[in-house]
């Protein structure tokens, strides 16, 4: 099969059907890979290209998700060289914060501060607090950063990898912004965790 054919999904889907068949599609694609870059390219373009496919509940019109991507520790990134200018910033002590990965949709923050003390935004939020939050209005939500001004709610997942029975890391988080208030339910939360889960223990870090 086309890699570019697990985006599709089937008509009369429900909500629970449509992630199911999502996940197990995104399951036998991860299949054999354990690149995290590949792995995060194809999750986010499957999630984003099948939701935008999902007519009753998404699709492509003016309740359409407009991004959907990871933001990863900066620490598992290859590390910049005579390319990349290095500043202050991003040599000092101490300075944590999650870059721009893989993703969906128009260009996007490539920064976000996660250190204790200066991190804001949903995704530094979900990232220190190992929670997926729900944000039905974006603009409610105190220090929400603002990548896209037509965005109106937003689900971010944390990424966490089992390394032993009593051993986890976060890695990073799965971001989805969409063009309407409300636009994710506990249901599409529970969903994205579950995915989320998947990916993040589907690659080498």
């Amino acid at each position: 099969m086309p890699h570019a054919d697990s985006a599709y999904v089937p008509q009369g889907l429900s909500k629970p059907q449509f992630w199911e068949h999502v996940h197990s599609q995104l399951a036998a694609l991860l299949e054999g890979q354990r690149s995290w870059v590949v792995n995060l390219a194809n999750t986010s373009a499957l999630i984003y290209n099948a939701l935008l496919a999902y007519e009753p509940h998404f699709g492509s019109g003016d309740r359409a998700v407009n991004w959907c991507g990871f933001y990863i520790q900066s620490a598992l990134f290859p590390k910049p060289k005579t390319f990349v200018k290095e500043t202050a910033q991003t040599t000092a002590p101490g300075f944590r914060h999650l870059l721009l990965g893989p993703f969906c949709g128009k260009p996007a923050c490539q920064l976000i501060n996660i250190e204790p003390g200066r991190a804001k935004g949903v995704c530094a939020d979900a990232f220190i607090s190992r929670q997926t939050l729900l944000v039905p209005d974006v603009e409610a939500y105190p220090g929400h950063i603002a990548c896209d001004g037509e965005t109106k709610s937003e689900v971010v997942c944390p990424l966490i990898v089992r390394l032993s029975d009593h051993e986890t890391m976060t890695v990073g988080v799965l971001d989805l912004d969409c063009l309407v208030l409300s636009g994710f339910s506990e249901e599409d939360k529970v969903a994205l965790e579950k995915i989320a889960t998947l990916v993040a223990n589907a690659c080498d870090w």
